[in-house]
């Protein structure tokens, strides 16, 4: 089945959509040999598409990972000012693999990987309304902004609401989004007065960090791949 040239250099882990975009514009990819431009389409199984001339293979078979993320590590491949990434974490993995969304460097708990861009689109567009669960523990008046969490708010002009939000003992707060805004639970918990201490994600669909240790990875398992997709 045809597909579009930067979805195929994606799903291949080559890059991003958005780097393929610009690799296309540059005149860096080829498909049968013919200069190709953004827009342009290819099988997979029938074409061969090439990238500075080497040939782009779509993986056999895809890679899917868990990660729970600790504190302290950006969630990107590489980092121009030297800190630490995910990819550090799941070198043991031997697969090239991208993260599936982010979480800040602060932020730790579930973090998938994968080298499957059709998983990651629908998992990461917005349409999709895939549900993220968090854990968070905050300082500050709960009683007065357990209220105005539960409200629909505006920030940066940005509309903003949470599925659900619910206390969970102590200093401790359970909450739901669907959005996926950026940072958008420590927004919004700021702009109630809540400073958040700790910031944890616990479930994303029908995934769950369960017991895996701070710092482990491992396959997801088929159960958990058809839950996903």
């Amino acid at each position: 089945m045809e597909e579009r040239l930067q979805k195929i250099l994606s799903m291949a882990g080559v890059c991003s959509r958005r780097q393929a975009e610009a690799y296309l514009r540059s005149g860096r990819v080829s498909v049968n040999g013919q200069p190709a431009g953004l827009g342009d389409r290819a099988d997979p199984e029938r074409d061969q598409v090439a990238l500075d001339g080497r040939a782009v293979r779509l993986p056999r078979r895809h890679t899917y990972l868990m990660l729970h993320k600790p504190r302290g590590y950006v969630t990107t491949l590489s980092d121009e000012r030297g800190r630490r990434t995910v990819a550090q974490l799941i070198k043991g993995c031997k697969a090239r693999v991208w993260p599936v969304g982010r979480l800040d460097m602060d932020s730790e708990g579930l973090l998938l990987l994968t080298d499957d861009g059709a998983l990651t689109h629908a998992l990461t567009h917005p349409s999709h309304q895939v549900e993220k669960e968090y854990r968070v523990q905050v300082r500050g008046d709960l009683e007065r902004a357990l209220p105005l969490l539960r409200a629909p708010m505006e920030l940066d002009g940005e509309r903003m609401m949470a599925d659900r939000v619910e206390w969970a003992g102590a200093d401790w707060l359970t909450i739901v989004i669907h959005q996926g805004k950026k940072r958008q639970v420590r927004r919004m918990c700021a702009a109630v007065g809540l400073a958040v201490e700790r910031l944890i994600r616990v479930r994303e669909g029908g995934l769950l960090l369960g017991d895996l240790k701070e710092g482990a990875w491992r396959a997801l398992t088929q159960e958990e791949l058809n839950r996903l997709q």
